[in-house]
């Protein structure tokens, strides 16, 4: 990385022009329009049910919708099952028995990322501490503002923060968070219109999430979500969850089909989803 170099207090007129202005890095070289706000969706608790699954009392969360088959999704949350209204609770068990090896394994999967991530001794928000960013790391670089103010330059790869005196952590962290998500925002618009013009879609509506493991999601509405937290990462790996979830547009499961479409503009698809599972796992605890 590169080292720290000296400069005029940032709250200065002459500092403040020597300096990138925080979107700098991703202005695109044409217009973008602006993603459409969408309302996050309502808190709803879907209910749970257990079932005796290979000598385990396997818990999970149920949704009915419209779809036509039967869909399987493991987080951090554990197991969520999405049937057709018109299928029997017995059907679904069923299902999940037929399915068992592959569920028990991505549980397993899940319990030990997640032991792994609260192994790691959460990041010190100190002057020089390092943050991941677009696949690599950027520095913090704090200092003591007459009022809040944040630059970046890229050229040092360098997050200036000016501090109110008698700033608390949460804020530096609540502002770095802030940032990262405003840069989200307008990175991943550029990509959904170029992936999006590729496929040959069109998506209705573009929000962020901050859902815990889950990186997209797209309705049958056509809106997509993308979990901001992948600003952490490098572009490819932004890239692939884009074209993923665009792909669900004309295809709203994970068949054969839905792949070639992923394919079609993402061949390198296999080998960007199992390197983005390896970076999550390197993430160190940031946001808590």
């Amino acid at each position: 990385m590169p080292e720290h170099h000296a400069a005029a207090p940032l709250d200065s007129p002459s500092a403040a022009s020597a300096h990138t202005a925080p979107h700098g890095l991703l202005t695109p070289p044409v217009p973008l329009r602006a993603p459409t706000p969408v309302a996050p969706p309502p808190a709803d608790p879907l209910p749970r049910r257990q079932l005796l699954v290979g000598g385990y009392v396997l818990e999970y969360a149920l949704r009915r919708s419209s779809r036509r088959s039967i869909g399987f999704m493991v987080d951090d949350d554990g197991l969520r099952v999405t049937a057709p209204r018109r299928v029997s609770l017995a059907d679904i068990d069923d299902a999940i028995r037929a399915k068992q090896h592959w569920i028990l394994s991505k549980l397993e999967e899940r319990r030990e990322r997640r032991a792994a991530r609260l192994q790691k001794p959460p990041m010190e928000w100190v002057d020089g501490a390092q943050v991941p960013y677009l696949g690599a790391d950027i520095k913090l670089r704090l200092y003591t503002a007459t009022r809040n103010r944040t630059d970046y330059n890229p050229d040092t790869r360098e997050l200036h923060m000016g501090l109110v005196q008698g700033a608390t952590e949460l804020l530096l962290k609540e502002r770095v968070k802030s940032w990262m998500q405003q840069q989200a925002k307008i990175l991943f618009v550029q990509r959904l219109d170029l992936y999006a013009a590729r496929l040959g879609v069109e998506y209705s509506a573009f929000a962020l999430s901050s859902a815990g493991s889950r990186w997209g999601s797209c309705t049958a509405q056509r809106v997509i979500r993308l979990n901001w937290k992948l600003i952490h990462f490098s572009l490819p790996l932004i890239d692939y969850v884009v074209a993923h979830e665009l792909a669900h547009i004309l295809e709203m499961n994970h068949s054969p089909r839905f792949w070639a479409e992923v394919g079609r503009i993402y061949p390198a698809y296999d080998e960007a989803r199992e390197l983005l599972r390896k970076r999550a796992q390197e993430l160190p605890t940031l946001f808590n």
